[in-house]
């Protein structure tokens, strides 16, 4: 496992010399592009900063008005026969919107519940198998301007889905006693 972390450490610093030699080599202004891309940067950040406020805005006062747990119970009945425990149905509606919000929690979750139960192993995996459909579309897409996203949300919605499926069904099974 050591060489690996080496390795690793190795990597930043290792690119960073690589891209500055590649720029020597092909005798470009290496300070002038950076700068450069500096400014591009900070024009996107610009560009897409409302679009961050107003979901984490959102976000947080859905959060803190409990609606998320009141939506939880009432959507916790339905989810519940399918093996998707009421406890999850914030964190699969928020992960949708906001990593960070999501984040928090999957905290709360696994200090109420424990890493390893069956609730926080779902709640993991679910993590990992989602994506903040809702925030990449508003962000990336608008950030460059396209507004007609065409099958971007339903494609997205439907990968959301799978692994929230995914994650259901790889911890009841992990669950089941061994015979």
């Amino acid at each position: 496992m050591g060489i690996i972390s080496y390795i690793s450490n190795l990597m930043i610093p290792f690119l960073m010399f690589y891209v500055i030699g590649c720029g020597l080599l092909a005798k470009r202004d290496i300070y002038s592009d950076f700068l450069d891309g500096a400014r591009d940067g900070l024009k996107t950040v610009v560009g897409i900063a409302p679009t961050l406020i107003g979901l984490m805005t959102a976000v947080g006062i859905l959060r803190a008005s409990g609606f998320l747990e009141f939506l939880g119970e009432f959507l916790g009945r339905l989810t519940g026969s399918i093996g998707l425990p009421p406890e999850l149905v914030p964190l699969s509606l928020v992960r949708m919107f906001s990593s960070s919000a999501a984040t928090g929690l999957l905290l709360d979750i696994f200090k109420e519940f424990g890493t390893d139960s069956p609730v926080g192993l779902m709640a993991g995996i679910m993590m990992c198998a989602t994506e903040s459909v809702f925030y990449c579309i508003s962000v990336y897409f608008g950030s460059v301007r396209i507004r007609k996203t065409r099958y971007t949300l339903p494609g997205a919605l439907f990968a959301t889905a799978a692994g929230i499926i995914g994650a259901v069904v790889i911890v009841n099974y992990m669950m089941q006693p061994i015979k």
